[in-house]
Order: structure tokens, then C-alpha cells, then sequence
């Protein structure tokens, strides 16, 4: 079994932060349909290239940005800008536990598909709305996107080299804002469904990527409200280093074997690891000295700290480096490309890529889900190679329609 088997879930999202929602609630069990657009699918299909590729090198109409968002789901296409689809989903409603949409704010509505006419057909539903700013506030009717939400939320102003350094404002490699989102409404979904389960009663979640990225301000933004708001000092961008503890950040080393440039993380989190980092780096002297003592101290003279610390990990290669510093049991690593990622020995080790054979383009290699449970598995099927691949399948089991009544609503254009 799965944790969440029995449960169906009825999903107009797109994209990422909806699918990262859904691909969860699959790999936990979930029973995901998929409502996609006839004849084009979730926007991300086509988000490419890389697009998988037939054995012969071809590409297929998948682009691998959906194929990372969408194991575990069934792919039903319905054109919900119809009346006939329109009530095509109306129908499946009362068969699911939860229905997800990430459309504009008041769509919903117009299509007759928000959370007050579709509770009227099942008052348990657990309803999702992921929006760029919520369904309240002067920018509730605004596009929010990932991009947009890292610079208004204040990710990018504590993100990137610092200023004095030639720092600028810097978004992160991967669409955070989106992927908190995802996570936070998986939370949120399945606390609703725990309430539906005791008491019947459904609700409506109301997500907001902007609210997710304000709250991932984490420490940062308890630094502000704390203290900052009262002495004018609003945390910055500070580069490879921790805004709290030092040192914490990149650090240059000796070259490699081929004369490049190489680098470490060091990660000393508390006193005891800096006196183990100081002996291990033949520097004793500093983690007795009361400027360098405790990391308050080390926090305020970074400074004159640092500059001295650089001076020392730059007499060693990074290997040496590494496994003196993990003898002695003092954070740190390297810093691996994706290729490296992939071949480390504990990324194999812990089973982070799923293959499978895909009907296109033979075998297939993705990143697995990180969720590991002893008594109930997540599930490890392929996203749905076929854009609308199980709506015939889906509409047969869950509306128990005949192939006459699905064969008029393929000739009307719903699905």
C-alpha cells in the first residue's frame, strides 16, 4: 500500500508550482488526473530543449522540464473553456478528494469551477488555489511568476556576491518560489484532508507565492524584524557566507592537479567545531583568542577573521582538505557540478534517479522522490508519456461513461 492510496485528486495546474504539488501527492499514493488542454497539454510539454529523444535522436513533444513534474499522474485532456467541459469536470468533482488550480483569480469563477459551486457537489472537498500574491490583497489579480516573486519577496537582495564586491542582484539557479509553493500546499492539503476525514468538512487553501517566499526569508527575516527595523541594518547580499555564523562560506584552496582554481565549503556551526578546524588547520592560537572564541565574536571581527582563514585553506588541495576535515568531523564539501551529482556514490547509493522504459524513446533516467517511508513506499511510475493518454480510461472508471458517450465529447472538441 501506499500512504495515500484511496485518494483522488482532481488537478488543473500547470507548470510548477501546482505539478510539484501533485507529482508529491502521486509519489505518496495519491490518484492524480491531470487535466490538460487538448492538443497541447501543460504549457511545460513544449518548455525545451532538452526534449527526450527516441532512440534514433529524435525529439518527441516532451520537453524534460515535464517529465520532471509529473511521475505518477494520469493524463485526461478537457477543454474547461467549453460549457461541455465545464461540466465534464463538474462530473468528475464529486468522485475526488482534492481539485488544485493555479489559474488568475476569478477564472475559476467564470468557468463556474471555484470552491463555492464546487463544494455544493461535495462539501468534503479539500480545494487549492496557488496564485502568484493570494485571493486577497490590492495584488491579488496581478500574474505572479517564480522570477518576479525571488525579487519582490527579498530573496534576490540577500542573494549573489556582496555589493562592495561587485555583487548585484542574483536569482537562484532553480524556480524556489514555485517549488516552496508546491511543498507548502502539499502540507496544506493534507492537513485539510485530515480535518475533512474527521469532520466532513472541506475547505479552501488559499496558497500564494509571495506569502511562500516571505516566509522562506527564514533567519534573514527574523534578523530584520528583531533588530533590523529598529537600527535601520536590512540584511544584504553577503556572497558564499552565512549572515549568522563564521565562518560558514566558499573558501579558496591550492590549485587543482591541472593548475585550476579549486574551491571547499567550510561549515562550522558551533565553538567546538572551530577549535577542531583550528587544529586541524595548524591555527590553534585562533580558537583561543578571545575575538575568534565564540561565534558572536567571530560574527562581529569576520573582517579580520576571514582574510586569515583564506590564507591558510589556500596551502592545501581541496582533497587533503576534505578528508582531515571530515576525520575530525567538521562540516564541510565540495562543490559538484550536475554530472558529478549524479555519479556520487551516495547519490546512487540512495536511489536518486528512477529509470523507466518509455514507449518513445526506450529507457529513461529521472530524479526520484526524496521521500522514504518503511511501511508504505512511494510510488515510482512514469509521468504520462501521451498528452490525454488515460482519458478514455479515467472517464470509463470514474464516470462510468460508455464509449458512444466518450467518442461525442472527443467529436465536440471537450476532450
Amino acid at each position: 500500500m501506499n500512504a495515500l492510496d484511496g485518494i483522488r485528486v482532481l488537478d488543473l495546474s500547470r507548470v510548477l508550482a501546482g505539478p510539484w504539488c501533485t507529482q508529491t501527492l502521486a509519489d505518496l499514493g495519491a490518484d492524480v488526473i491531470k487535466i490538460e488542454r487538448p492538443g497541447s497539454g501543460d504549457d511545460t510539454r513544449g518548455w525545451g530543449p532538452p526534449f527526450l529523444q527516441t532512440p534514433s535522436g529524435e525529439d518527441t513533444r516532451d520537453a524534460a522540464y515535464y517529465l520532471g513534474t509529473n511521475r505518477n499522474k494520469r493524463s485526461v485532456t478537457c477543454d474547461i473553456a467549453t460549457p461541455a467541459g465545464q461540466a465534464l469536470i463538474r462530473e468528475l468533482v464529486p468522485h475526488c478528494d482534492v481539485f488544485i488550480e493555479n489559474f488568475k483569480v476569478g477564472d475559476m469563477a467564470r468557468y463556474g469551477l471555484d470552491y463555492a459551486s464546487l463544494r455544493a457537489l461535495k462539501p468534503s472537498l479539500v480545494y487549492c488555489s496557488v496564485t502568484g500574491f493570494g485571493q486577497t490583497g490590492p495584488y491579488r489579480e496581478r500574474a505572479g511568476y517564480d522570477y518576479a516573486i525571488q525579487g519582490m519577496g527579498g530573496l534576490m537582495s540577500v542573494t549573489g556576491e556582496r555589493d562592495d564586491l561587485g555583487g548585484g542582484p542574483q536569482k537562484v539557479g532553480v524556480a524556489v518560489a514555485d517549488l516552496f509553493t508546491g511543498l507548502y500546499a502539499t502540507v496544506g492539503i493534507l492537513a485539510a484532508l485530515r480535518h475533512a476525514e474527521r469532520t466532513g468538512e472541506g475547505q479552501h487553501l488559499d496558497m500564494a507565492l509571495l506569502d511562500t517566499q516571505v516566509a522562506m526569508l527564514a533567519n534573514l527575516g527574523a534578523n530584520y524584524l528583531v533588530s533590523g527595523h529598529k537600527t535601520g541594518k536590512i540584511p544584504g547580499r553577503a556572497g558564499n557566507a552565512h549572515q549568522n555564523i563564521v565562518p560558514y562560506q566558499v573558501f579558496e584552496v591550492a590549485p587543482n592537479e591541472a593548475g585550476e582554481k579549486d574551491h571547499l565549503i567550510l561549515a562550522v556551526g558551533n565553538d567546538g567545531q572551530f577549535a577542531k578546524f583550528c587544529e586541524v588547520a595548524g591555527c590553534p592560537q585562533l580558537a583561543q583568542d578571545p575575538r575568534y572564541a565564540r561565534n558572536a565574536d567571530r560574527v562581529r571581527n569576520r573582517s579580520e577573521l576571514v582574510p586569515q582563514l583564506e590564507v591558510i585553506l589556500r596551502t592545501r588541495r581541496k582533497a587533503d582538505w576534505l578528508a582531515a576535515l571530515e576525520a575530525a568531523k567538521v562540516p564541510c564539501g565540495a562543490i559538484n557540478n550536475l554530472a558529478e551529482v549524479f555519479a556520487d556514490p551516495q547519490v546512487q547509493a540512495r536511489e536518486m534517479v528512477t529509470r523507466w522504459q518509455h514507449p518513445l524513446a526506450g529507457e529513461v533516467a529521472l530524479t526520484a522522490s526524496p521521500l522514504k517511508l518503511s511501511a508504505t513506499p512511494v510510488r515510482k511510475d512514469l509521468p504520462p508519456p501521451l498528452l490525454g493518454e488515460h482519458t478514455e480510461a479515467v472517464l470509463a472508471e470514474v464516470l462510468g461513461l460508455a464509449p458512444e458517450a466518450i467518442a461525442r465529447l472527443r467529436e465536440q472538441g471537450v476532450i
